[in-house]
């Protein structure tokens, strides 16, 4: 698929800019790796690339990339991490590997890059709105709603965790996914006004889209700007809240069904059953395939089909890239109601994916094909106990926890240190004892501790079960910062959390506001907008 850099079977292939647009364009299977940290690459990447930094590879690569014969890419902007991630990548068994000519600097020349995270659901979101002309009330507007009528429902579509931590006054969690399969039991009058809220813009509105595409008869807003518009108001929210909206009865989720078929055969959504999901276990040599279950985690936890991964309707359309990393691949959705699958499908149709819906009334195979993902075995060479890291002379501890853990607590004289950066940074520690990597569970620790050993003199070793087992053995944790490395491993999100600076939450939005033209100028987004043009009689159920 991909041009040869050298002679050697073992050295990295190349790809331009060029041509992995045209395998975006053609919708041709690719994954796009940034394996830089999360910091610069929310500052600036292409459309459909993904944050796996090259520190966590193989944790966070399988999942997101289940297939070894998938194509995959990967860049950065001249840090130097790109033949170490190959490396890795190649070790894990994946065949299918190339360097993006010219990195980020490269690809720029010819294509958009993109500030934050979960650029395409956010992007989609707002060439939705442009096109939709989706209703949205200000804060101040919804504000005087909420004082001056009584008839109000206020559905919070985030997840719940985000909901507790902050939320609008009688906001009540329902998330993004679950809005039209709960709505009948939280809205049982036709008369009742509903908000949609989440924290920024992109919940708010393909919340609030998809209740007026399935035409409930209810006048239905958003709350523009979310969360963040109400705080830049100068209005109060509420902390904590634990209010949920209830699993439907079955008379609100038959109802819920109508509105959802009428919905999903308009859009084009396919569906299949046992045998063709067989078939499609058959071709994964050749096609990528995600199996997801949509519903709420409560519900997944309880009983699910085999293969099946847990992506909660809302979250996948806002997030998708957190669970499909192989742009142009299959997707097959699992519900048990019939609402959820179709609503989420009929976004991800027009988010451009192969999507299809599994038929309730069919049955999951037992022992479906599904070949085992991409793992690394950790050595258990250079692992050591709590009780050894005691007992080591000279030892320094460096903590490859993501900085906010770090922050909140680590073992008493860690340093944090930026796992890409690890090898760069480990010998700037003074003296010659042993060292010792830690990581919240042990894992990205026992990771890394290969490179780490390449990279300095000194014994290095890895502490097994991580800072966890640390904590569990009833030792202390400790909160001065000892900083190795600059803390760019996470982005801080302006619509997350009580704390963000107005200048940042307003500066989110303006970005948000030109996400369309991005992609206009762009070019390779390959979304598809579906305008409802049903007769009238389609709303009467």
């Amino acid at each position: 698929m991909f041009g040869a850099v050298g002679l050697s079977s073992e050295m990295a292939k190349s790809i331009t800019a060029r041509e992995l647009r045209q395998h975006w364009v053609n919708h041709h299977e690719i994954a796009l790796l940034d394996v830089r940290e999360e910091g610069p690459y929310s500052e600036s990447h292409p459309l459909f690339a993904l944050s796996v930094p090259v520190s966590e590879i193989e944790k966070k690569l399988p999942p997101l990339v289940p297939r070894l014969s998938a194509p995959i890419v990967v860049y950065d902007d001249g840090e130097g991490y790109t033949n170490r991630a190959t490396a890795r990548i190649l070790a894990l068994g994946y065949r299918d590997v190339a360097i993006l000519e010219g990195g980020l600097s490269g690809y720029a020349l010819v294509g958009e890059v993109y500030r934050d995270v979960n650029v395409p659901s956010k992007a989609f979101g707002e060439l939705v709105e442009s096109i939709n002309h989706t209703p949205s009330f200000s804060a101040r507007e919804i504000k005087d709603v909420l004082e001056s009528e009584s008839d109000v429902v206020v559905l919070d579509a985030r997840r719940f965790e985000e909901y507790n931590t902050m939320s609008i006054p009688r906001g009540r969690s329902c998330p993004g996914g679950e809005l039209l399969y709960r709505f009948f039991e939280a809205v049982p009058s036709p008369e009742t006004t509903v908000v949609v809220n989440c924290a920024g813009r992109t919940r708010s509105i393909v919340g609030t889209q998809s209740l007026i595409n399935s035409r409930i008869p209810n006048k239905v807003v958003a709350l523009r700007n979310g969360t963040i518009g109400w705080t830049l108001e100068g209005l109060e929210l509420d902390t904590k809240k634990t209010e949920r909206i209830p699993s439907p009865s079955v008379k609100a989720s038959q109802k819920a069904r109508k509105y959802a078929e009428s919905w999903a055969n308009h859009v084009g959504v396919s569906f299949i059953d046992g045998d063709r999901l067989t078939r499609f276990t058959e071709e994964l040599e050749d096609r990528t395939l995600y199996l997801l279950d949509v519903r709420d985690p409560e519900e997944y936890a309880i009983g699910h089909p085999v293969g099946f991964s847990n992506a909660p309707g809302g979250q996948l359309v806002q997030a998708t890239d957190e669970w499909v990393g192989v742009r142009g691949a299959r997707i097959v959705l699992y519900d048990t109601d019939g609402v959820r699958a179709r609503m989420t499908a009929s976004w991800l149709l027009q988010l451009g994916w192969e999507v299809y819906v599994f038929e309730e009334k069919s049955q999951v195979p037992d022992g479906l094909l599904l070949p085992a993902a991409p793992s690394w075995d950790s050595s258990e060479d250079g692992a050591i106990t709590i009780d050894d890291l005691q007992n080591l002379v000279g030892a320094t501890v460096v903590d490859l926890a993501r900085s906010p853990s770090y922050r909140k607590g680590h073992i008493p004289g860690a340093w944090f240190a930026s796992g890409p950066e690890l090898t760069r940074d480990l010998s700037t520690i003074d003296g010659d004892g042993p060292i010792v990597l830690t990581s919240p569970d042990g894992e990205i620790a026992a990771i890394n501790i290969d490179d780490a050993r390449k990279s300095v003199a000194r014994r290095v070793y890895y502490l097994a079960g991580g800072t966890s087992a640390w904590v569990a053995a009833d030792h202390p944790l400790e909160t001065e910062l000892r900083l190795l490395s600059q803390p760019i491993d996470v982005y801080k999100r302006p619509y997350e959390g009580t704390s963000n600076a107005r200048k940042d939450m307003q500066g989110y939005l303006d970005w948000e506001y030109g996400l369309v033209a991005q992609l206009a100028n762009d070019g390779v987004a390959c979304f598809h907008v579906v305008r409802d043009t049903r007769g009238e009689e389609v709303g009467k159920q």
